[in-house]
């Protein structure tokens, strides 16, 4: 490798690393949403309506996400801010009110199409943290 490539991949890491919205909860969020979303889709595909336990798996995701909203509103509370804060907002909001429309909109429509709801609701979570991951940069830092 040469030491620009070294130094863009250092550069990469360092301004991701320690971010409130990087490591362990984005992790488990994101895994947690392709879990249900597999789920979904298996229910999906058998021509099955979101049964309770579809509910509860979005509850437990929306627990995880709003760990992960948490972490961040500490982080900027505590002088932390993310490069483009409104992009970043709307992110946030948009990720914490999916999970309880998706629940709302797969009551509504008791049939497979329901479970399908679930289903791109838990794939468009992980797309919206990696969002939240890029948006982020720690100002002065």
């Amino acid at each position: 490798m040469t030491s620009a490539t070294v130094s863009a991949t250092e550069a990469a890491t360092t301004a991701t690393a320690g971010t409130p919205v990087d490591g362990i909860l984005a992790t488990v969020a994101i895994a947690l949403s392709l879990v249900l979303a597999v789920w979904s889709l298996i229910a999906t595909v058998r021509d099955r309506a979101p049964d309770r336990s579809h509910l509860i798996g979005l509850a437990v995701v929306e627990l995880s996400l709003l760990a992960l909203t948490a972490a961040a509103l500490v982080a900027i509370f505590g002088g932390d801010r993310p490069h483009e804060a409104a992009t970043f907002a709307g992110y946030l909001v948009t990720l914490v009110c999916l999970p309880p429309l998706a629940a709302v909109l797969a009551r509504m429509e008791p049939t497979r199409w329901g479970s399908a709801i679930i289903t791109v609701i838990c794939l468009v979570n992980p797309v919206l943290i990696v969002r939240l991951q890029q948006t982020w940069e720690v100002v002065g830092g």
